[in-house]
């Protein structure tokens, strides 16, 4: 067990503040949602039917479609562009290869299997990774929308006013909002990495380079 924790430590800890905080964002939206309710003299909502609303899902679903974007969109980024200086780039100055050495089929029996098959299964492993983010920000894009016009159309509905459909909904002013206003926080926040990386530091991070490095050391 002390193993599997040493192992697994960092996984455990950030999905266990993942729910800590989902939980967390339940209660109070559903406390704000049945406030809402209560200020437009309608009947408070279950907490059952709250996490089949669209006020629940329009909220877990805008956040995740963000953190999707910036997750697939730095993946493929780092593939092609540099940051001299920066631990979160591959260094301009050397060749660019691939940190992935593998693009023939290998015969080692530790390597993953799509390398051991080779061929096109390869190709599709070797870009997986930002297939998986991309799917997962595609598929949270399309749950916002989704849910967040169920969101909007109960809201209308509140102030006595007839609902939008999806398509008013989806090419109308809110639900881009919604997303540009989390998109652009996400690019801050990685581009800040970035850039804060070459000149600071923090000892025992893989996210930072040791210490001693001098800022033009490009990567960790």
């Amino acid at each position: 067990m002390k193993k599997f924790w040493q192992n697994n430590s960092l996984s455990i800890v950030l999905f266990v503040l993942f729910f800590i905080f989902l939980v967390g964002q339940t209660f109070t939206g559903y406390a704000v949602n049945n406030q809402d309710l209560e200020d437009h003299k309608q009947p408070s909502m279950s907490m059952r039917k709250y996490l089949g609303s669209g006020h629940f899902g329009e909220a877990v679903f805008e956040n995740w479609e963000s953190e999707f974007l910036q997750m697939s969109s730095y993946i493929i980024l780092t593939v092609f562009l540099f940051q001299k200086g920066s631990a979160e780039s591959k260094d301009p100055d050397k060749a660019r290869k691939t940190s992935n050495a593998a693009t023939k089929k290998s015969t080692a029996k530790d390597a993953p299997w799509a390398v051991r098959k080779g061929g096109a299964i390869l190709k599709i492993y070797e870009n997986s990774l930002f297939i998986a983010f991309a799917f997962l920000f595609l598929l949270s894009f399309a749950l916002h929308a989704v849910e967040g016009s169920r969101a909007n159309c109960s809201q209308t509905a509140a102030h006595g006013q007839g609902c939008e459909t999806f398509k008013e909904y989806v090419t109308g002013s809110q639900f881009w909002f919604e997303s540009f206003q989390n998109w652009q926080s996400e690019f801050l926040a990685v581009g800040s990495i970035v850039v804060l990386s070459i000149y600071l530091r923090q000892k025992g991070s893989t996210e930072s380079k040791p210490v001693a490095a001098p800022n033009s050391l490009t990567s960790n």
